[in-house]
């Protein structure tokens, strides 16, 4: 990784990783084989702000100056966020004569088939802002009516009249023949040039005109923002003597410069867990765990992702902003590389409430960081899953955060006993633990669900915890899940402010160009994917310098008459007409796979190309010769409820940073860090492995 730019430490590199989330924003730095971390509100209204406290917080307690540092990466929800909360900025589109109503007809079908009043999200470009222009392409990419250069120059007239802030240009079969796009850029960019403008040919070219069309309106809508946001942080940064090179995390789990993150912002839609999962997998390979669960569970949200072979599953499209948060198909799709997760909304700032059938639901709706649960002493008045695991006693109030933000237990009872305990006529401690159990429950079945749509299975899987609120409920998830081996490793309430750290520089094409493998054109084949290896090769080039580069390959393939594809390795090599048998063999793998059969005498079309170039992601630790088994003596004793007998017990409570390796636990009991706290249930035993990790193992029944 370019690293090198910056000063040197003399205590090997400083590099610095910097992840803003809906409630709080994390910082991890390691200079050399040294780590330090900070967990600090996250402030909405100007997220820099955060960034810089935290990063001050970092280097203080590692006796750093700013100019000591070698390398910054950070991811951010402002990208999501602008779209979730409509805040990005005043867009326009210009679309072929016909298709101005594509991104509101959307597919027309209903992902909630009995819903007489369903709600549809509102498309991001209202329709008196979309705009009409005389041009055609078919989808072999010939030219049917050339592009009416004198309608877009009257647009730009009429663009600039109505104070647009940003500009997305979707023509029909522009990702067969970008060049109608291209030149309607041009004009623009004459006619306006401080306008910013998205070509859908350049940010999504693949078929199916509406996920297209609506990324690239995606993209323009948030550019201004992430621009002005970008420029300002680098500006502060140097202000505050910060030199380094800066990359942003990628929502496919690679990393780009800043002027990369400038063009196409709607890549870092889901940068931070990306991060998380690309931390999950490096303990994966460190480890030799081939099957892995990550489990990432924050303020606001829950992140879980499968592991397997060492990588992360990934996709290639997304969707932002649902109205109904679970339900496929309400929100807006965006067709960009993204790590596969399911993502629901319970964290530890996710509110509790009792349901008209006298139900307790958990999420999806969060406090966030303002005003924050009612133990933050902030406003709150809800009750939240933090309060209820306060209430439980598996935080310690004064100890929560490092002792830097102390929690208001009595608050976070009051505001448990009105909104739950009392509706429903139970005890406080026992609407507490309803709520946790709601919350874990509702996550395990998200996990269930999302290894059943990949034709995988949880069990047998190693569980691995981080993020604020993961070590509180990961035995318990295990639990549910039939998973009997855990690992929170060291810093997981910061994971994936660790995992940027991990990440290779790397950018990822999609190209659709269709062939049938009955009448495979290899040369037509090999000339794209060269093409598409050069392009990647400039931005990867761009922060890697001239590191070795690794290339993998993919296809998006179907049988022929199918509406959908799926995601295909493909080898590394020159190809020829007969490896279509070859590509036909990697196709029918996946396929059975994924359905457990396969489909004979039927064609197979290949829809979309996909080439990964990355640079090399730093490699994992040796591991450490095993320690030596040892009891460790623990720092005080908590009252904590016990499920099985609904009554307070005392468990013994240990110091994270007084464990050393070898040590073992005996559950129940709690391990206390500055970020985060391990809980372990009476059907857990921990130990301390040669890394440093607590492992969590399932006692014998």
């Amino acid at each position: 990784m370019a690293s090198g730019n910056g000063p040197s430490t003399g205590r090997g590199a400083a590099r610095l990783g910097v992840d803003i989330g809906g409630t709080f924003t994390d910082v991890a730095l390691e200079v050399g084989d040294r780590r330090y971390s900070s967990k600090i509100l996250t402030t909405p209204e100007a997220p820099a702000r955060a960034v810089l406290k935290a990063i001050r917080v970092v280097l203080a307690e590692a006796s750093l100056a700013p100019c000591e540092l070698s390398l910054m990466i950070h991811g951010t929800t402002l990208a999501t966020n602008a779209i979730i909360e409509r805040k990005g900025a005043k867009t326009a589109l210009l679309t072929t004569e016909g298709f101005r109503d594509t991104i509101e007809i959307r597919h027309e079908n209903r992902f909630e088939q009995y819903d007489v009043n369903i709600d549809l999200p509102a498309p991001l470009v209202p329709r008196r802002l979309r705009f009409p222009v005389g041009e055609r392409i078919d989808a072999r990419g010939r030219v049917l009516v050339p592009l009416d250069a004198d309608c877009v120059r009257a647009l730009a007239d009429r663009l600039a009249g109505e104070r647009i802030e940003s500009v997305a240009i979707g023509f029909l079969h522009s990702f067969t023949n970008p060049a109608h796009e291209r030149a309607a850029g041009e004009i623009l960019a004459e006619r306006l040039p401080d306008l910013p403008v998205t070509l859908s040919s350049d940010v999504s070219p693949e078929m199916r005109e509406y996920e297209r069309f609506s990324t690239a309106c995606a993209n323009a809508y948030v550019q201004p923002l992430i621009g002005r946001y970008l420029r300002e942080l680098k500006e502060l940064l140097q202000k505050e003597g910060v030199l380094c090179p800066l990359f942003l995390m990628l929502s496919g789990g690679g990393l780009a410069t800043v002027e990369t993150a400038i063009r196409f912002p709607v890549r870092l839609v889901e940068s931070g867990p990306a991060g998380g999962a690309i931390f999950a997998t490096h303990i994966a390979r460190e480890r030799g765990l081939d099957k892995m669960l990550s489990f990432d569970m924050g303020g606001t949200t829950a992140k879980i992702c499968l592991i397997d072979g060492y990588e992360a599953q990934t996709n290639r499209s997304f969707e932002v902003a649902r109205v109904y948060r679970f339900k496929k198909g309400s929100g807006l799709p965006l067709r960009i590389p993204v790590i596969e997760m399911v993502e629901i909304g319970a964290g530890g700032g996710s509110i509790a409430r009792v349901d008209a059938l006298k139900r307790i639901t958990v999420g999806p709706l969060s406090a966030g960081a303002d005003p924050g649960p009612a133990s933050y002493g902030r406003g709150g008045s809800l009750p939240t899953v933090t309060d209820a695991d306060l209430a439980l006693g598996r935080i310690d109030p004064q100890g929560f955060s490092g002792g830097r933000m102390p929690l208001d237990r009595s608050a976070a009872e009051r505001a448990l006993e009105r909104e739950v305990a009392s509706p429903l006529g139970l005890s406080l401690p026992l609407a507490a633990f309803g709520v946790g159990e709601i919350v874990d429950e509702n996550m395990a079945n998200a996990a269930r669900v999302h290894a059943i749509e990949s034709g995988k299975d949880v069990r047998g899987r190693v569980l691995v915890a981080f993020g604020g609120a993961a070590p509180l409920h990961a035995a318990r998830l295990a639990e549910k899940l039939g998973i009997d081996r855990i690992l929170v490793p060291a810093y997981a309430g910061v994971g994936s402010a660790v995992g940027f750290l991990r990440a290779p520089i790397s950018y990822e094409i999609v190209r659709s160009a269709f062939q049938r493998l009955d009448a495979f054109d290899a040369e037509a084949a090999n000339g794209l994917l060269w093409a598409m290896r050069e392009e990647a090769e400039e931005i990867v080039r761009q922060g890697a310098g001239e590191a070795p580069l690794h290339e993998t390959r993919s296809a998006f393939m179907r049988y022929r008459g199918q509406g959908h594809e799926i995601a295909v390795n493909l080898p590394l090599k020159a190809y020829r007409e007969e490896d279509a048998a070859l590509l036909r063999e990697r196709f029918e793998d996946a396929y059975r796979r994924l359905y457990h059969r396969v489909i004979p005498g039927v064609e197979v079309e290949v829809v979309s190309w996909v080439l990964l170039l990355s640079a090399p992601a730093p490699a994992p630790a040796a591991a450490p010769p095993p320690p030596a088994p040892s009891t460790p003596n623990p720092s005080g004793e908590r009252q904590v409820l016990d499920p099985e007998t609904g009554d307070f017990i005392a468990v013994p409570v240990y110091e994270r940073k007084a464990l050393r390796p070898g040590a073992e636990i005996k559950g129940p009991a709690i391990i206390v860090e500055d970020e985060t706290s391990t809980v372990l249930t009476g059907a857990f035993d921990a130990k301390i492995d040669a890394f440093g990790t607590i492992e969590l193992i399932r006692r014998p029944i």
